[in-house]
This record gives structure tokens, C-alpha cells and sequence, in this order.
């Protein structure tokens, strides 16, 4: 294999008619094991890491998945997507799958693992913006953001107070123990930071989930992160509607940027497979204009709440019945 060349693949999800993963090919890619100093030289230079990085373009890659092979191409930027059907049931829970990337004589170049998440059958599925939702991060400041980047690391990011505790309580609700609902993680960070936000999210016991996040960036425009794939965002969302057109969905955004009118779009193309709308209130500024969005979801028979403390969201979960007390 070419040391230089990796593959990395991110959490997949699906059923078994509908199964698809994510992930990058590198034709180089620093090293980035995070040491959680509390240092901020050794935090800026771990965040710099993570974008010094050089996309494999339109190299074939293989997908490995309980006998199946799956082939496919890169995309310019070393992006690939697999999405297939089994041949066989794929029980709920977590399973593993392969990806290799190949060279032109057909050896194998570099190899990845995943894993695929498949949702037991449940009433609720939640879909959760990242970014001033559940952590800190002042996205609509730019300065601001990226102080939160350099100064912290990922255990010592913060993450807004009960928010794990709303989170839990949501993913053990009107199901079987040992078989939690299902969360999708849509940001608009840069798959860059993949590995930062499920260390931050394991540190702060928040549900396991699938991540979908935005377009890979290189160093230069690092001072950017954050800013762009609002559109792609809306496309991510609806995508897992697409793949689960049975469940019950439940999205959980804030109004610092465009949470408010991505979910209002959303919920009025499909005001039935969605049960509630969360909007988590961090720019005062905005109330009224994300007030008025929320009335047109309301007009749609679809619960909301704009909420500042998770503790108001957990009161509102209990009353429209989404927690059992």
C-alpha cells in the first residue's frame, strides 16, 4: 500500500434497502491525534493540522460490506459516496464495512473502516444541528468561532447546559431498552473537524449518531470554516427523510444563521413525517423573524418551541409527550 495515501470513512446509516456511507480519499493528510492540552499553541497548531490535507481525485474506490462489492470513483475533491442495497436483511445496530482505494492495476492503495448505523424500528428519529445548538460557538461571528476553535479542544469545548441531558432522555423515549432512537448530526462544518465533534460529543455522553457535514476544506481557507453549505444542509436533511420516509422526525436547529428557515422549507414539503420543530433562541435580535417561521410550521399540525435553556425544551418535550415522565 502507499503510506502516503489514506481513506477515511465516516459513520453511514441506512436500512436494508437503503444503505449509504460517506468518506474522503488523501493523497496526503497530516497527522492529527488530538493530545487535549490545555496549552492553546498545541490547540492551534492540532486545528491547523486538520486542514492541511490533499484530496485524492477521481481515484476508483471499493466498497467491502458482508460479501458485497461495491465500486465507485472519487469526486475532485477526494469525496466518495456509496449507497446500495443488501442482499441480505441487515439487522438494526452498528455494523462494519471497508472502503479501499485502488490504483489503475487494481492494487490496493490505502483502506479504510467504518461503520454503518441501522435504526432499530422506532416511533421518533432526531436530526440536530451542531453548532449553537448543542455547543458553544458564536457561528454568526467568525472571530468569535474561531477563537472557540484555537483556544479549546475537543473535551474542552462546551456544550450548552442540559443539552445531553435533553438528548438522552429523547433517545431512550418510546422504545426498548437497548434500542435508543436514532440521531443525524447536520452541520455546516467542514468534514475537516469529523474526528473533533465525535471526540466532543462521546466526552459529553450525547447520543451516538451519523454525522453529515460540509464540503472538505484545505488550510487556506481555514478562516472561512463554518461559513458556507447552508443549501447543501437543506439537501442533507432531506435526504434522511428520504431514507427513512416512515419515521417520525423531530429537528433541533437555533436562529444564528439559517436553521429556522431551512426547517420551515422542510416542514412544509413534508408536514407529516415531522413531529416537532426546536429552535434554540441565541439572537435575541432574530425572536420575531424566527417566531413568524415557526407560526407557518405550527399552521402545518407540526409542535415547535424556541427555547434559550434545554431545561425549557425538556418541560416542552414532556408536555407534547416525546418524554415519559
Amino acid at each position: 500500500m502507499n503510506k502516503s495515501t489514506s481513506v477515511k470513512v465516516y459513520h453511514g446509516y441506512g436500512h436494508t434497502h437503503n444503505l449509504v456511507v460517506y468518506g474522503h480519499v488523501f493523497r496526503f493528510k497530516a497527522k492529527t491525534t488530538q493530545k487535549f492540552s490545555n496549552r492553546l499553541f498545541v490547540n492551534i497548531v492540532h486545528l491547523f493540522k486538520l486542514f492541511i490535507l490533499k484530496p485524492y481525485p477521481f481515484v476508483k474506490v471499493r466498497l467491502l460490506f458482508n460479501g458485497q462489492v461495491i465500486n465507485n470513483t472519487t469526486e475532485y475533491d477526494g469525496f466518495f459516496k456509496f449507497e446500495w442495497k443488501a442482499n441480505e436483511e441487515v439487522k438494526a445496530g452498528w455494523h462494519g464495512v471497508q472502503v479501499e482505494a485502488i490504483d489503475e492495476d487494481g492494487s490496493v492503495l490505502a483502506s479504510g473502516l467504518g461503520k454503518i448505523f441501522v435504526p432499530h424500528i422506532t416511533q421518533y428519529a432526531f436530526i440536530s444541528d451542531i453548532d449553537d445548538t448543542i455547543m458553544v460557538s458564536h457561528s454568526a461571528t467568525i472571530g468569535r468561532r474561531l477563537r472557540e476553535l484555537l483556544i479549546k479542544n475537543p473535551r474542552t469545548r462546551k456544550t450548552f447546559k442540559d443539552a445531553y441531558m435533553h438528548y438522552s432522555l429523547l433517545a431512550n423515549a418510546h422504545t426498548d431498552r437497548g434500542q435508543p432512537n436514532p440521531f443525524f448530526y447536520v452541520s455546516s462544518s467542514e468534514w475537516n473537524l469529523y474526528d473533533y465533534l465525535v471526540e466532543t460529543f462521546r466526552f459529553n455522553k450525547l447520543p451516538e449518531g451519523a454525522f453529515l457535514l460540509n464540503q472538505i476544506k484545505r488550510w487556506k481557507d481555514l478562516i472561512t470554516t463554518g461559513k458556507t453549505g447552508h443549501d447543501g444542509k437543506l439537501i442533507r436533511v432531506m435526504r434522511i427523510l428520504d431514507a427513512f420516509p416512515n419515521q417520525k422526525f423531530v429537528f433541533f436547529g437555533d436562529n444564528s444563521q439559517r436553521d429556522p428557515s431551512i426547517y420551515t422549507a422542510i416542514a412544509e414539503k413534508y408536514p407529516k413525517n415531522i413531529a416537532a420543530v426546536y429552535i434554540r433562541n441565541v439572537r435575541k435580535e432574530k425572536e420575531l423573524e424566527t417566531s413568524a417561521l415557526l407560526k407557518r410550521i405550527t399552521n402545518k399540525q407540526i409542535s415547535t418551541c424556541l427555547f434559550e435553556t434545554s431545561e425549557e425544551a425538556i418541560q416542552h418535550s414532556k408536555s407534547i409527550g416525546l418524554i415519559i415522565e
